[in-house]
């Protein structure tokens, strides 16, 4: 089977100018890339990141994914991590954002996926759209009309998120079936780069840098430039060639969207 979405990828971390170790972890291979940021502190922290993308290294190898599939996965991740409380390391636990390659009726999708703060972006015709939305205290503030979105980047609760993969939460993670096309790019980071790097300044290196693994490193390298008080993560995945739906096909009930818009009509779950 000859897959929906034929993507380039680009991958760079750093622990960061504050951290002592870099709690990140990513995967990077089609068709998954996800950034997992870990919390809990050391030990803690990345065993939990690092553990909820080794439990996705399975379904590696696959030409598409489905949302039982990514389920599946999240399920027993969540098991894994929950282990390692009981190993003394208590409070660990991880964020979790990303894309797998999907398909509907033989047209290439992003099948998206959140819990947390770590972030899931579209550059597509020169626009940056936000696909994820942020599962933290300064996110609710945001969405009840309390706290301006200009505002949450400096607010003293931005770090205190809402929903994670362990840590005593029982959040669900988000999912979005998105149509892909080629010459989308997809940038998945944890929030030590978007707490740096502001939207702008992220669109304006996208378009820049063309070769995804230099868009990467230089994401980061930029947060670092800025502070650096995280660790920073940045995957880029470009969609070189997407396969058309089947003529006829009305793609399972899923309605395109228009590119310029932030694709809030196709969310899946989520329910806390």
């Amino acid at each position: 089977m000859i897959a929906p979405i034929v993507a380039r990828v680009g991958a760079a971390t750093d622990t960061g100018l504050k951290r002592a170790h870099n709690e990140d972890s990513h995967l990077a291979q089609a068709p998954l890339f996800l950034v997992a940021d870990g919390m809990g502190g050391h030990q803690a922290g990345d065993r939990a990141s690092s553990m909820v993308v080794r439990e996705f290294h399975a379904l590696l190898g696959r030409t598409v994914l489905t949302i039982d599939d990514v389920g599946f996965a999240l399920a027993h991740a969540r098991t894994a991590v929950e282990a390692i409380a009981h190993d003394g390391s208590a409070g660990a636990g991880t964020t979790l954002s990303g894309v797998a390659i999907a398909e509907v009726d033989g047209a290439g999708y992003w099948l998206a996926m959140n819990i947390g703060d770590s972030r899931t972006y579209r550059y597509a015709h020169r626009a940056l759209e936000q696909i994820s939305v942020d599962h933290s205290v300064v996110q609710e503030l945001i969405d009840a009309g309390e706290l301006r979105a200009s505002e949450a980047r400096h607010d003293r609760r931005r770090n205190i998120i809402t929903r994670a993969i362990g840590a005593g939460s029982t959040g669900e993670a988000d999912f979005w079936m998105i149509p892909a096309a080629a010459g989308d790019r997809i940038l998945i980071c944890s929030d030590g780069l978007s707490s740096e790097v502001d939207d702008r300044e992220l669109s304006e290196m996208l378009a820049i840098f063309e070769d995804p693994q230099a868009a990467a490193e230089r994401l980061v390298a930029r947060a670092l430039e800025l502070g650096g008080r995280d660790n920073v993560t940045a995957v880029v995945v470009d969609a070189i060639h997407v396969s058309a739906r089947s003529s006829g096909a009305n793609a399972g009930g899923f309605d395109d969207i228009d590119s310029d818009t932030r694709p809030r009509a196709e969310a899946m779950g989520g329910m806390q």
